[in-house]
């Protein structure tokens, strides 16, 4: 894998930089792979990010020469069965994405709920998962002006991502619909708490105006 850079976060931690965000995606599957086969040394956190994948807890010295060194498989995406999301898409920016995409309102559910995402990496607030799939071309830029209040289970879009709000908060994503009882997104008493997590896949399933 070209363009790999592995710089040192703190006395224990290291930070490596890939090409994209699909190199990305491998690199961290790849390292979760060796992790279970017992091919890495002790590290306390692995997380992914954009373009990044941050190693925490490392006792190893020379661990960052030889992530360099790796030959990391393309992603292999899983056949495990994808989570449903439900969905109403009224968001009030169908228009403006619709617009983008170059297609009428009514496409943009069909668009969207024919697309199988997968989750990328998290963040944001507890619960956010960063969702790719969807074509380059569909990427769409953030509002130019963000708005105060997001409401919980907001349903939104921006640059090559998609999102679901899992609590209300100020935000700049293009809002296109609304995921009835978000509250599944995170519960602390659940294990895993989160719904999402890296790799997941998931599929929106377009609901009802009641839902």
């Amino acid at each position: 894998m070209s363009g790999v850079r592995v710089l040192a976060a703190g006395p224990r931690a290291l930070l490596v930089e890939l090409a994209s965000g699909e190199d990305a995606e491998a690199f961290h599957a790849e390292l979760l792979r060796r992790r279970s086969a017992g091919e890495l040394p002790d590290v306390r956190e692995i997380v992914p990010g954009a373009r990044t994948v941050l190693l925490d807890g490392v006792d190893d010295p020379h661990l960052a020469g030889r992530l360099r060194s790796w030959t990391v498989p393309p992603l292999h995406l899983s056949a495990a069965g994808a989570v449903g999301i439900p969905v109403v898409y009224d968001g009030p920016d169908l228009a403006d994405v619709a617009e983008a995409w170059g297609v009428a309102v009514e496409e943009v559910p069909r668009i969207h709920a024919g697309t199988e995402f997968r989750v990328a990496f998290c963040g944001f607030a507890p619960g956010f998962g960063y969702l790719t799939g969807l074509p380059g071309h569909l990427a769409v830029p953030r509002r130019a002006t963000p708005r105060t209040r997001v409401p919980a289970g907001a349903l939104a879009l921006a640059g090559p991502y998609t999102g679901v709000y899992p609590r209300p908060s100020p935000g700049g994503w293009q809002l296109i619909g609304r995921m009835p009882g978000p509250e599944a997104l995170w519960d602390p008493g659940r294990e895993p708490a989160a719904l999402f997590r890296p790799g997941t896949r998931v599929r929106f399933v377009a609901a009802g105006a009641g839902g």
